[in-house]
């Protein structure tokens, strides 16, 4: 019978990856994905070509886990729930601002116009950005519905697609900080759709 990596191996096998996905995001953004091989990856994060292949089957299984990461940082799952099992109008409103603003790595202005121009031409990348666009516009919906309750379906489903072009264009864009002017701005951009949803 096999036995169960034990929690101090199970740690260390979560450290490990870690390394692989930080160095391949630097490596990523840096030179491209074409240009990124899995030496490089193993020079970067200092772990042996074969144990990244056990780890992962391939470049694109690294790109799943640096969407994964930059998905649990962006889209703040967790305090999104928690605000709205409060009733917590003004978190929601506070969650979907930091949507927009919030920075996932300072490589991320880089890496995702590479990964948006890869998903193009690779299916699986494709797939990958297709399953984080979809996570993000079902937690900008239930935002939403949560702060404008009565608004039509139709009604919240165009304020999502305009709240998600705002996060798209701040991934895309290549801007280093966050000018009061950008702030302001976006703060302005939600009250106004939320305004709009409710009518007034």
């Amino acid at each position: 019978m096999p036995e169960t990596a034990g929690p101090a191996e199970t740690n260390r096998a979560a450290i490990r990856r870690n390394k692989v996905v930080e160095s391949a995001r630097t490596l990523f953004a840096e030179h491209g994905f074409h240009s990124t091989g899995i030496a490089q990856i193993a020079t970067t994060s200092g772990i042996k070509v074969g144990q990244i292949y056990r780890d992962f089957a391939c470049k694109e299984d690294i790109v799943a886990a640096i969407a994964e990461q930059n998905m649990a940082v962006l889209l703040d799952e967790d305090g999104l729930r928690q605000a709205i099992d409060r009733g917590d109008l003004a978190g929601v409103r506070t969650w979907m601002i930091d949507l927009i603003l919030r920075k996932t790595t300072q490589d991320d202005a880089s890496l995702m116009p590479e990964l948006l121009a890869e998903s193009a031409r690779n299916e699986r990348i494709n797939a990958i950005m297709l399953q984080c666009d979809a996570r993000i516009r079902q937690n900008t919906v239930l935002a939403l519905c949560q702060a404008v309750p009565d608004a039509s379906d139709e009604r919240v489903a165009i304020a999502a697609d305009l709240m998600m072009m705002g996060v798209c264009c701040r991934r895309i864009a290549l801007v280093q900080d966050d000018p009061a002017q950008m702030d302001s701005g976006i703060r302005l951009f939600i009250d106004q759709q939320i305004a709009s949803l409710s009518g007034t």
